[in-house]
């Protein structure tokens, strides 16, 4: 994997996972309340999205009544299973839920300390 495209998938999981902190909004501090404002939205999938591209991924959304769920597998194989799924009330919730649990199972970067 090329080092730029390596960085660029550590950022995409940390921004991922700091999304997925359980923080009551009164507490919130507001770096993480810009970057929910940043990636809480239909144009925030699509930079996740575009991430994900860059990680040899692919996303799928669906909706199923009050329900989202999303689905990421390899680009390029057929898909019999996801690599990772994510069910929440939103769509961004789901597609962040689902993206930080395929980069956390597919992490192929060292296990040595690496600078974001």
């Amino acid at each position: 994997m090329h080092p730029d495209t390596a960085r660029r998938g550590r950022l995409l999981y940390a921004a991922l996972g700091f999304l997925g902190l359980d923080v009551a909004l009164a507490a919130m501090p507001s770096g993480l309340r810009a970057l929910h404002d940043w990636l809480d939205t239909w144009h925030g999938i699509g930079l996740i999205e575009h991430g994900l591209a860059r990680q040899d991924r692919d996303l799928e959304l669906i909706r199923y009544g009050d329900r989202w769920g999303a689905a990421i597998y390899w680009t390029g194989h057929v898909h019999p299973t996801a690599q990772a799924t994510g069910w929440q009330m939103t769509p961004w919730g789901a597609v962040q839920q689902a993206a930080f649990r395929a980069l956390h199972k597919g992490l192929d970067w060292s296990d040595e300390p690496q600078i974001l």
